[in-house]
């Protein structure tokens, strides 16, 4: 199993030429995810923290030249990392948007945090859940197939939440108040710092 570190992750990301409004909305999204592992460990529900970070950092690495292509950045992010050997955290960024499997199970799993850390995070921001999906509602329902689709995953991603936080001493509402958003503009100075030439530099 090869993870990348934080370093390669934002290498690849500078390579990757990810705008500077995306690079933020991962980091904080990152944040969360590893935010709810620690949670979970110590509620005695271990998960691979370096497979939730390196993913959560990576998971929408073609996002920006999605815009152009419009490709469907979850899945070409998969092939991507695929390609440079990193199986297992393709894996779970090819999930971000959309879990494979939506199933009974009681395990919670890698893929599952991250997916539900990006559904959190609102541009550079956590909100609710009801907040972040109204914004994918109005921003992308507007053929009613889309529409129809986005409410499924609306509630799937519901019955997620409530299946992670069941296991939590905390509610999701919590989750709003309880990141320091110093951290991730800390975090995000040192990926300028490990990138001193940003290619997303003018691009915002």
């Amino acid at each position: 199993m090869r993870i990348p570190s934080k370093k390669e992750c934002y290498q690849l990301i500078r390579k990757m030429e990810m705008l500077d409004h995306i690079v933020s909305h991962s980091i904080l999204v990152c944040q969360v995810a590893t935010f709810l592992v620690d949670k979970l460990e110590q509620q005695q529900i271990y998960l691979n923290r370096d497979m939730v970070h390196a993913s959560a950092l990576l998971h929408d690495i073609t996002k920006t030249r999605s815009f152009e292509t419009r490709e469907n950045h979850a899945h070409t992010g998969e092939q991507l990392l695929h390609r440079l050997g990193y199986q297992e955290v393709g894996h779970i960024v090819g999930q971000h948007v959309r879990l494979k499997t939506y199933g009974p199970s009681k395990t919670i799993f890698e893929a599952e945090i991250v997916n539900y850390a990006d559904k959190r995070v609102l541009h550079d921001k956590v909100v609710s859940l009801n907040e972040r999906m109204t914004y994918i509602l109005n921003k992308y329902g507007i053929v009613r197939e889309h529409r129809q689709r986005i409410r499924w995953l609306w509630e799937k991603t519901k019955r997620l939440e409530e299946k992670i936080f069941k296991s939590l001493l905390l509610s999701p509402e919590d989750l709003t108040g309880v990141l320091d958003p110093d951290v991730c503009r800390k975090e995000f100075f040192t990926y300028r710092q490990i990138n001193p030439s940003s290619a997303q530099d003018g691009k915002k």
